[in-house]
Order: C-alpha cells, then sequence, then structure tokens
C-alpha cells in the first residue's frame, strides 16, 4: 500500500523528467482512459490521479498488465519506462504489440522485453519480431543499456510500418528490420493491440532460468508513463471477432494517413540515424540472431544486414565476444556472464 501511495504522490514531481523523456519524439500522449484498459492485476495496476501515467506491480499473488482499447494496423507506439530497482532476477517488463489473444496459432508481434538482473540497474533488454506465429524461428537481439534505467523514465518506441519495423530508446534507433521478401509471412501484417505487463519470467529470463525472482524484494514496480498510439485503429480489443472475420483492413485504411505515418521523423532512418544505430549495436548488443549459427545452420534470416567485419565480434551462438554483462560494485551477488539465448514465454501471474 505505501508504494502505491508512493507512486501517487511521486508522478506529479517527476514530470520534468518524464518531459524530458518524451522529448525524444514530438509526438502526442493520451491518458490511459482514453486509449487503454486493465488487463490482469487488479490491485497491483495503480493509475495516477491524472490519469497520465500508471503503476504495474509484481509481487507473489500476481503481476500485472493493460491493453490499448483498439487494434492497430501500423503505427508508432511508445512509453516512459522506469524499471523496478534492486535485485530483479527473474522479473520481465515488456511492452510490445501482439493479437495472440485473437489469432491464437497465427500471432504476429513486436517486443520489448526488459530482464531482470541480480544487479540493480543492470537491466537487459530483448527485442523479438514475429509474424504469422512464427515463434519457432524466433528473432531476438539483446542489449545493455547505456544508463541506469531505474532511476529515471526513459522513452521505448516501435515504429510498426508496412516496410519496416524500428524499435528505438529514446530518440536513438537500436533495430532496424525491413521487410524482405524472403520473410514471406514472417513479417507483421495482422493488426495487434498494444500491451504493457510485469510478470514472473524466472524459468528463463536471467541466466537461462539459473537466477528466480526473489519475493523477498517484492513488491517490483515498474511506472509507464508518456503513452503514445500513433496508429491506424483496425477494430476495439472488446470486438476481436472484427479482425477474425476480416471486417477490421477496410476499417483500418478508411481512417489511417499511411503516407503521413511513413514520411514521419520517427519512421525515416537517416544516415545520422543509422550512425548512431551501429554505434549503439556495436557497444551494447549482447546477442543477435542473424550470428547465431549454431541455431540457424541454413543461414541467417533474409532481412539480415551481416558483414564479415561484424561477424568477428560475435561467437558461432550470436552471444558478443566483447559486449558482456558484468557485476558493479562491491557486495553484489558473484560475477557477470554473458546473456544465454535462453527460451521465451510469457506468464500472466507470478508463480509462488
Amino acid at each position: 500500500m505505501a508504494m502505491k501511495a508512493g507512486f501517487l504522490a511521486a508522478a506529479a514531481a517527476a514530470c520534468v523528467c518524464l518531459a524530458a523523456a518524451a522529448a525524444a519524439f514530438d509526438v502526442p500522449t493520451v491518458a490511459f482512459e482514453e486509449g487503454f484498459s486493465p488487463l490482469f492485476g487488479d490491485g497491483n495496476l495503480v493509475r495516477a490521479r491524472d490519469d497520465r501515467a500508471a503503476r504495474l506491480l509484481l509481487d507473489r499473488r500476481s503481476g500485472s498488465g493493460f491493453i490499448s482499447s483498439d487494434y492497430y494496423l501500423h503505427g508508432f507506439f511508445s512509453a516512459s519506462i522506469k524499471l523496478p530497482r534492486d535485485y530483479t532476477a527473474g522479473v520481465v517488463v515488456a511492452f510490445y504489440l501482439s493479437n495472440g489473444d485473437v489469432y491464437e496459432k497465427t500471432h504476429d508481434e513486436l517486443d520489448f522485453e526488459f530482464l531482470g538482473s541480480r544487479w540493480g540497474g543492470q537491466w537487459r533488454v530483448q527485442t523479438n519480431v514475429y509474424g504469422n506465429g512464427s515463434t519457432s524461428r524466433g528473432r531476438e537481439e539483446r542489449y545493455l543499456l547505456p544508463f541506469d534505467p531505474t532511476l529515471e523514465a526513459h522513452r521505448y518506441s516501435i515504429l510498426w510500418a508496412p516496410t519496416h519495423i524500428i524499435f528505438y530508446v529514446d530518440d536513438t534507433p537500436i533495430r532496424e528490420v525491413v521487410r524482405h521478401p524472403g520473410m514471406g509471412g514472417d513479417f507483421p501484417a495482422k493488426p495487434m493491440a498494444v500491451y504493457a505487463t510485469i510478470w514472473d519470467g524466472s524459468a528463463w529470463a536471467t541466466e537461462g532460468g539459473k537466477y528466480k525472482v526473489n519475493y523477498k524484494y517484492a513488491p517490483f514496480a515498474s511506472d509507464f508513463s508518456d503513452l503514445s498510439l500513433l496508429g491506424c485503429r483496425a477494430a476495439a480489443a472488446a470486438d476481436p471477432a472484427a479482425l477474425r472475420l476480416g471486417r477490421s483492413s477496410d476499417a483500418a485504411a478508411a481512417g489511417c494517413d499511411l503516407l503521413g505515418l511513413l514520411t514521419a521523423d520517427y519512421a525515416v532512418m537517416t544516415p545520422q540515424k543509422r550512425a548512431a544505430m551501429r554505434a549503439f549495436r556495436a557497444r551494447r548488443m549482447t546477442y543477435t540472431v542473424c550470428y547465431d549459427a549454431a541455431r540457424y545452420a541454413a543461414g541467417p534470416f533474409p532481412e539480415c544486414d551481416n558483414s564479415e567485419e561484424e561477424r568477428g565480434a560475435f561467437w558461432a551462438w550470436g552471444e558478443s565476444k566483447t559486449v558482456v554483462m558484468k557485476a558493479r560494485g562491491r557486495g553484489r551477488r558473484g560475477r557477470g556472464s554473458r546473456a544465454g539465448a535462453g527460451a521465451r514465454g510469457r506468464a500472466g501471474a507470478a508463480s509462488s
């Protein structure tokens, strides 16, 4: 209860920091009531008094999450997120697009997943792309952040266009997936909703499941604000039948400024942005599926922009030879290690 009350008081005090994070792109934001609905967690979802922010809590009883009120066919989706502090092994915070509730076997998905650690502040970020149920062909990448994401909110954004996808941290692109004919249905192409969740990923999130959630440190709290939904509305989340029956495509086309989306600054990869992306990836990427020859012996995915020079910086199993997580400070719980490929999962509630 104290943590929930503290969030309500801190939400107003944090407005200066959050405004700085939101300045990454000049985009409008929505109040929670205008764009989202609770998904699970009951009292573990706490909304700010002004309804412009929400706190998600994970404790022994449950995780929590919320979902956009509409499904979208392409768009720009963004949130400022502050991650839990201290020991967070096994904790997963996610900001993502998905239609798994509608297309259980052929779902599409675009992920930001934040993976907790034994050392406060050293969260890893994982991005992933799925299309048409291609979960057996995961396209994971993982990165370390150049800042402590537990001290203040930073903005994380996903641009999803018919031609390409860009993941952003603040105003820096960290990954671009250009649609390639060889991808076929693996490129997300069906309307998706926007989700934010926190949950127990003990089975895989931290060093392949070696370190579990320790509820002695609970509740784990993640703050979401500056919520942006700039997309082509396809159907209400309360009416998934419209998606299954195909009525959503016409609705999205009728109300969508696709040219405006494709020409917006966040959709255009300038030479300066590309240079910043390459620099980030060289310094911060711990794993990429594009160099994982052990997992995909037939070769990289068609959209991978590989080079022989860059390949030398990665092991044959896709992990970086130089970018590794290291223990920080004294009195911490052991030594750092490279991120393992791990398994992937999502859960609606914490394990006991």
